[in-house]
Formats: structure tokens, sequence, C-alpha cells
């Protein structure tokens, strides 16, 4: 990949980083930047209308540049297939569990990922969300890596690897040759 990406998902396990990791691409790119729980829940944590919703997301994918944090799982191909880079977050669910804990009582001011009135919590569905999450996701990602192969796709399972991409972006050298290995 000669040229920085311009369209960049993120999607991951909850609690695994996707949008401070988001959030500081954005700073290094100057890309927008678009959180799908700002979009997909309006005040409250009450669920914006499905089609709505599809709505919001296909005029974020078809502009030339963005960086979309977030997974819905129902639209995952309207992203990547637009999508220069696709980085998966896949840490281990012990770590995401605990940084999903520890955001209820320090999240960073910087981030801005949800709509009014939507405060960091944790319930039973979103620790069972978070415990099947790879299981939710294994058969997409094989359907859509086989589906459009020329998209650059990165499993990232620790910080280190995720400072790696950064890096990779401050520098200006995310070359066509990396593979997954390097980020495991």
């Amino acid at each position: 990949m000669k040229n920085k990406p311009s369209r960049i998902m993120i999607f991951g396990r909850p609690g695994s980083g996707k949008s401070t990791f988001a959030n500081a691409l954005h700073k290094t790119t100057g890309l927008p930047l678009h959180h799908l729980d700002k979009h997909f829940f309006t005040k409250n944590w009450i669920e914006r209308d499905t089609q709505e919703f599809l709505k919001i997301q296909q005029s974020i994918v078809d502009t030339n540049s963005w960086i979309i944090d977030g997974n819905s799982i129902k639209s995952l191909e309207m992203r990547y297939s637009r999508a220069d880079l696709v980085l998966y977050l896949n840490f281990p669910r012990w770590l995401c569990y605990i940084r999903v804990f520890k955001r209820i009582f320090d999240k960073s001011t910087e981030i801005d990922d949800r709509a009014e009135g939507c405060r960091d919590s944790t319930s039973w569905k979103l620790l069972e969300y978070m415990w099947t999450f790879d299981q939710r996701v294994e058969k997409p990602i094989a359907y859509l890596r086989k589906k459009y192969p020329n998209i650059k796709f990165e499993k990232i399972i620790n910080d280190r690897a995720l400072r790696k991409v950064k890096l990779a972006f401050v520098n200006g050298e995310f070359p066509d040759d990396y593979q997954e290995e390097n980020y495991e």
C-alpha cells in the first residue's frame, strides 16, 4: 500500500480500544472520524431506526476518506467493501472485560464516541456480546476476506502490534506486503 489508506475500518470486541485508537489515528492522519455508536444510538441509548442508521453509514462510506470505528455486524460489508484497510482488534477477552469496567470510572474526555446521554455502563447483555464476539464475526470475516481479497485486512491482538500500526502511519511506511503475522 504505497499511499496511506484513506478509508479505514476499525472493529473488534468492546473494550479492545477501537475508539481510543481511532481517535489517535484521526489525530495522526487528519482523516474524518466516525464512531458508529454515536449514529446507532440516539439520546439515552435509544436505538436509531435501522434504515436511518444504514443511510447514515452509506453516506459516510460514499465519501473519499474516513475512519469508521464500530461493529454493527449487519452492515459490516457496507464498510468493508469500501475500505482500503480493515483493522480487526482481536484482543484477549479478559483484557477487554477489564477495560470495559475501567472506562465506566475513567473515560477519556477526548473521545466523543457516544450520543447525548449515553454514559458508559455495563450490562449482562454487553458482557454476553463480548464473550461471543469472535463467534459472531468469524464467518462474516471469512466471507468478506474471500469476496474482497484486495482489501488489506489486519488482525491485531495486542497493544504492541497496535503501536506498530500507528507508527506506520506516523512514518508513512505502510507497505503493500504487511501480513497478519506482523501484527500478532
